[in-house]
């Protein structure tokens, strides 16, 4: 498994890789509240599920990050925008992340594509560099939960 990858054209951060795990168990891992923080930050809420629900994933030294739920498939696709600690969601502070899972045998191949950093008011450099760690790191961790619990 790779690490993220930058595309400084197309402004996007993505990281596509297979987890030993069924896609109900990944899907789960991505939307359930109590797994999130499983592997994804400290804490999660994201009590409606639906297009334009709103909710927080936090994560230690940055604090609760807010969350709009923006597209739901169970169990194909979830997308969500998010943003900057105690800012409203705006186009320039926020980036929207794609989660895209297909079956592969007993295994679901996930695909992650965060855009929208050419949108920021930060350098988007910089944030799509801090943000390929993030994924690389994260990923590795929802692998980790996800093959330890099979």
């Amino acid at each position: 498994m790779g690490p993220a990858v930058v595309d400084t054209e197309k402004y996007t951060v993505s990281r596509t890789l297979r987890i030993e795990a069924g896609r109900e168990r990944v899907w789960a891992a991505l939307t359930r509240d109590d797994l999130i923080a499983q592997w994804f930050g400290t804490s999660a809420s994201l009590p409606d599920l639906t297009p334009g629900g709103l909710g927080t994933i936090g994560f230690e030294g940055y604090g609760e990050l807010p969350v709009r739920v923006e597209e739901v498939d169970e169990p194909v696709v979830f997308a969500f925008t998010w943003g900057a600690r105690d800012e409203p969601l705006r186009p320039d502070n926020s980036t929207l992340v794609r989660f895209t899972l297909t079956e592969d045998g007993t295994a679901t191949v996930l695909s992650v594509v965060e855009s929208g950093f050419g949108l920021l008011s930060r350098d988007p450099l910089e944030a799509m560099q801090s943000n390929k760690q993030g994924w690389t790191d994260e990923l590795d961790e929802l692998v980790a939960y996800l093959e330890a619990a099979a």
